[in-house]
């Protein structure tokens, strides 16, 4: 590693000395974390994110020592269409609550980065602000992988960015599709940024969607945008009126906020704060978290579950013939899985 790429990590985490080995004790990397230290915790995230046998094993341990120190952060959503203006907006969120004595951690699910093979340091220098301060850690999601396998790991380094101290986790959408409704799961607050001329996004924009945002924040609303962003939020609560209550008893509301300048991120932070409040105080809070996390175990269980049978030696040998029997149209679907689990389940290895 050269001198100039040593200075340029410093700069981004001013805990980053050099590259070392991943292979610390449980306790070390436990010590770690829940001091602080940002190049220990990143060096964690990153045995979640390897597919070896004995990293998944130490990174189940550190988590679980990890475990009684999570739960105390308010883990927020953000979502919106390319060019919403993502991270000019969780930069200005973020430096406001830091100024106000928060800690924030970033963490984004993209799925769609094993096509694009998107830069790690560009999503952290679109964060000119975050990505230097020593009260902010930005992580970006696996560069390859589904979206189950990069949820999943997003999920485990949440817990960790909470037992490092972080009492913020924004968690932001970099791809489009089903990685909503993957963040709206693992979630307290889902945020959803949306651009002046509301006609043509609500054209664009799934029902789903609107349906989960617990806000919608029009974002660039400065200049001559003004005008039409106040018509947007108009459109928008016409549109928010005709769904049904939500179970939480919130109703969610439209503001407007230029990132940019830096206007309506107090007040939209206000809102926040009333909906933690009122949830909080309605039990809704708590519970949303405990399905989360009923949830959360059953579909590791279908992971490991899937990663068992495709590791079972019998299957790995017969999968391919399988598969060109079907092709060929000399055997159903149905019943070529119905034979690939009866190999795994009969001589399990």
């Amino acid at each position: 590693m050269n001198q100039n790429n040593e200075n340029f990590n410093e700069s981004i985490n001013p805990d980053f000395k050099a590259k070392k080995s991943l292979m610390r004790s449980v306790d070390e990397y436990v010590e770690g974390i829940v001091s602080g230290n940002r190049t220990i915790l990143s060096q964690a995230i990153t045995l979640i994110e390897s597919s070896r046998e004995d990293h998944k094993e130490l990174s189940r341990e550190i988590l679980e020592n990890c475990l009684d120190r999570t739960g105390n952060s308010v883990r927020i959503g953000i979502t919106g269409v390319p060019g919403v203006g993502k991270s000019t907006f969780i930069d200005a969120l973020g430096i406001d609550r830091i100024v106000k004595g928060d800690k924030i951690a970033v963490l984004t699910i993209d799925p769609s980065s094993s096509l694009s093979k998107g830069s790690i340091l560009g999503d952290k220098t679109r964060m000119e602000a975050l990505s230097v301060h020593p009260d902010a850690f930005i992580r970006p999601s696996p560069a390859s992988g589904t979206l189950g396998g990069v949820a999943r790991k997003t999920r485990e380094a949440l817990l960790l960015c909470e037992a490092a101290g972080f009492n913020i986790i924004l968690i932001e959408t970099v791809g489009v599709g089903q990685s909503e409704t993957a963040v709206h799961s693992m979630v307290d607050f889902f945020l959803v940024l949306m651009l002046t001329g509301a006609g043509d996004e609500l054209q664009g924009i799934k029902r789903g969607i609107m349906e989960m945002a617990d806000m919608i924040a029009i974002n660039k609303a400065d200049g001559a945008n003004l005008d039409s962003a106040k018509r947007a939020v108009q459109q928008i609560q016409n549109a928010l009126a005709l769904f049904s209550d939500r179970p939480s008893g919130w109703k969610p509301p439209v503001v407007m906020c230029s990132a940019m300048e830096g206007s309506g991120i107090i007040e939209l932070w206000e809102k926040i704060e009333n909906y933690v409040h009122q949830s909080r105080k309605s039990g809704y809070f708590v519970q949303k978290r405990k399905v989360q996390s009923i949830d959360w175990m059953v579909e590791t269980i279908e992971q490991q579950l899937k990663e068992m049978f495709y590791k079972h030696p019998d299957v790995k040998r017969h999968l391919m013939d399988f598969e060109n029997k079907v092709n060929e149209g000399t055997i159903s679907s149905f019943k070529a899985a119905s034979e690939l689990i009866k190999l795994f389940e009969s001589k399990k290895s």
